[in-house]
């Protein structure tokens, strides 16, 4: 589950800055949680580079990882599964995510 690539559909009428359309979801929340629901984190091929933007390749395209706008969704809104980052992916997602939370 962790590490997991999903499509993502975001609903409609995004507002502000908020992402819209079809692209991906990385999960990040521990395999030990089983939850309800899944934190998860959207992707962008268009968003501007950041330290807490990891870049990571899903098939063939180059995507950053939006750690900033990581949310609880209900696993029935993720389609099929895409890939699963490499180790080397998963710890530039950890240093982002712990940059973003403050978590030393």
């Amino acid at each position: 589950m962790r590490g997991d690539v999903h499509v993502l559909t975001a609903p409609r009428g995004t507002r502000g800055a908020e992402q819209g359309g079809q692209r991906f979801a990385v999960v990040v929340q521990s395999d030990l949680l089983p939850l309800s629901t899944w934190i998860v984190a959207p992707t962008s091929t268009g968003a501007r580079e950041a330290r807490f933007r990891p870049s990571v390749l899903i098939g063939e395209e180059r995507t950053l990882i939006l750690t900033e706008q990581i949310a609880a969704v209900d696993p029935s809104r993720l389609g099929p599964l895409v890939g699963h980052l490499s180790r080397e992916d998963l710890d530039a997602l950890d240093a982002a995510l712990k940059l973003v939370l403050d978590l030393g």
